[in-house]
């Protein structure tokens, strides 16, 4: 659990959910009236923190320095809208909307405050181990004179960036808001590689060869003479040539031409955010007893 020494390491560091997802991070911290330890911490969540969502602190423990919680990171994005600046406490019915969306019992909570020893809890009145009146002013204010017990006008004390009143300490602290601005990585989009078939017309010139016939005649000659009179005198015959030609054939035949592949590249840009930021402001107003005898 965590205890009031604890509470400067948590406030302004990360919180990170049960799946160990980070939240966003800590603000404020409410402390039970009934046990006097803190019972929830507000998380400022989105993209530009401008959500402050109320997360119990069962079960909590600090992680070299971060904050570990033990509900998801989807239920305290949708946890109740309370308002954290109404007046540092938490009016029953906000308190009971909380309970419920977290799955936390009333009646379970109600004991374990007026009985501290089950949560591991110090009495009320008694101090925390560890804890001086120095350490206990530096949280909140000491340990002692709580009341126990739930009411229904019970609320819990918050601790934050609100001013801390100390015994015989006349200073005011004054707090300003700081903007942080950070990085999201989101998807934007997808690529892909997509292979398809097209069919197309490709002509090519080849020169191709062929047989034609030919007469040729030859007169008789002496040399001849005698082949010329061999066989019949007059007499009927035939002669066959067989021609050739040569036909464009076409075959088609696969080969690899090109390697494709999809790589990313980051570029930088810049972007301005603008962002509204609360400052306090202390003003000095002085009175005399001239001023007060004044008609």
């Amino acid at each position: 659990m965590i205890t009031r020494a604890q509470i400067p390491t948590v406030l302004d560091h990360p919180v990170y959910d049960a799946d160990g997802s980070k939240v966003g991070d800590a603000k404020h911290v409410f402390f039970d009236d009934a046990s006097g330890q803190p019972e929830w911490v507000t998380v400022k969540t989105g993209l530009f923190g401008t959500n402050e969502s109320f997360v119990p602190m069962r079960g909590a423990h600090m992680v070299e320095d971060h904050l570990e919680v033990t509900v998801s990171k989807d239920r305290i994005k949708d946890a109740p809208n309370v308002d954290v600046d109404s007046g540092g406490h938490l009016s029953e019915d906000e308190e009971h909307r909380l309970y419920e969306h977290y799955g936390i019992a009333w009646d379970e909570a109600w004991q374990q405050a007026n009985d501290p020893d089950q949560a591991g809890w110090a009495s009320p009145g008694e101090d925390l181990p560890g804890n001086t009146e120095a350490e206990a002013a530096a949280v909140g204010g000491t340990t002692a004179g709580r009341t126990s017990g739930r009411t229904g006008d019970e609320t819990m004390n918050r601790l934050g960036d609100e001013a801390v009143t100390r015994s015989g300490d006349e200073s005011m602290t004054r707090s300003e808001e700081e903007m942080h601005v950070g990085v999201e990585r989101q998807e934007v989009g997808r690529a892909r590689l997509r292979k398809y078939v097209v069919t197309e017309e490709q002509q090519q010139t080849i020169p191709v060869r062929r047989e034609e016939v030919r007469v040729v005649r030859e007169p008789v000659t002496s040399a001849d003479l005698d082949d010329a009179l061999t066989g019949p005198e007059i007499t009927e015959a035939e002669h066959e040539v067989t021609l050739h030609a040569e036909r464009p054939v076409v075959e088609t035949r696969t080969e690899p031409v090109e390697r494709v592949r999809l790589s990313t590249e980051e570029v930088t840009e810049e972007e301005t955010v603008t962002g509204t930021v609360r400052k306090e402001r202390i003003e000095t107003d002085f009175e005399t007893d001239e001023d007060n005898r004044r008609p």
